[in-house]
């Protein structure tokens, strides 16, 4: 078996891609407007047991990972936008496994997903919209103590869909 740093991180653990070309950052676009149509595809006609899979022990469902998803991106699309009007905003971060044991997570996925295909078309609309310069704006945030620029941002959202989208078939193919 996998060891657990493995199946924690499926894809590996984020490394920033230093000064990425356009076509790079086209790919990433790319995987931001894809993403909800992966995560519907690889859950779709999943039973209420299934969705309780988990990415390794002690993770995770399946279930949990699709609204952290939703909860996740809603934050990142607001992060985005903060940064293109405001000079390098302070966010708020949030406890994701506070959130992750709450009610609305019990909810059938298909509300996240929905979430997630609205927020993923204004995100790529804003991207795609978005200068060279505009991707130098940013936002600090106070749990690393440091900006982070709409460019790693971006890096690290669509690591964090590639991350995501592991998680939920490696929970297929572990069935636990």
């Amino acid at each position: 078996m996998k060891s657990q740093h493995e199946l924690s991180y499926p894809v590996g653990t984020f490394v920033a891609t230093p000064s990425p070309s356009a076509n790079i950052i086209a790919d990433w676009q790319q995987i931001i407007a894809d993403f909800p149509n992966q995560l519907r595809a690889e859950t779709s006609g999943l039973s209420s047991e299934e969705l309780a899979y988990q990415y390794r022990p002690g993770g995770w469902t399946i279930r949990q990972v699709i609204h952290h998803c939703a909860d996740s991106h809603m934050n990142a699309f607001t992060r985005f936008k903060l940064a293109l009007t405001e000079e390098n905003p302070t966010i708020k971060p949030y406890d994701e496994a506070a959130w992750a044991e709450m009610s609305d997570y019990h909810l059938p996925v298909g509300v996240s997903l929905g979430i997630l295909e609205g927020i993923h078309t204004r995100w790529v609309a804003l991207l795609k919209g978005m200068n060279e310069d505009q991707y130098q704006c940013s936002y600090f945030h106070p749990e690393h103590g440091a900006p982070f620029s709409l460019l790693l941002g971006l890096d690290n959202y669509q690591w964090h869909c590639r991350h995501h989208l592991a998680h939920v078939k490696q929970a297929k193919a572990l069935k636990l």
